[in-house]
């Protein structure tokens, strides 16, 4: 296998599973924003804002791909192929579940809210802490590209 595949099958790793981690984590806040919406339709705002944190964590991976690209040449040497690769899995793999546990908390913030408790704000900081694990994981990406 040449460098430059196993370079490209991190950066495919990076994007899929946090694109996917994303994808579930806004579906399982958008189902509870969806139900809590027939007790308090007008915090359909909260809602939004609450559904769409989770889909961070896609963005991140998709821009640990703007940071990497440079590199996919076909001079690429064995060391840069596997650095680029263990910061793929690395990115898709935190992306992935932060994704999905922020779509769990932001959850269960909304169904609070549809039930009349006052916690948008207290959500959005409990959020922000697997969100936290993302950023980690993309600045890891970044001092990784700055090493190569």
């Amino acid at each position: 296998m040449e460098p430059i595949i196993f370079a490209y099958l991190g950066i495919g790793i990076m994007i899929i599973l946090s694109g996917v981690g994303s994808a579930y984590g806004v579906t399982i806040a958008g189902n509870a924003s969806v139900g809590a919406l027939k007790k308090e339709p007008g915090a359909f705002g909260n809602f939004l804002v609450l559904s769409a944190l989770a889909g961070t964590q896609g963005l991140y991976g998709f821009t640990g791909y703007f940071m990497l690209k440079n590199f996919l040449v076909p001079e690429i040497t064995w060391a840069q192929a596997a650095a680029i690769f263990g910061a793929g899995l690395a990115m898709g793999f935190v992306g992935l579940f932060s994704a999905i546990r922020q779509g769990q908390v932001c959850a269960n913030g909304i169904t609070a809210i549809g039930n009349g408790h006052k916690v948008f704000v207290n959500t959005l900081i409990l959020a922000v802490f697997p969100e936290l694990y993302a950023i980690i994981s993309l600045a890891a990406v970044f001092l990784i590209s700055t090493s190569l």
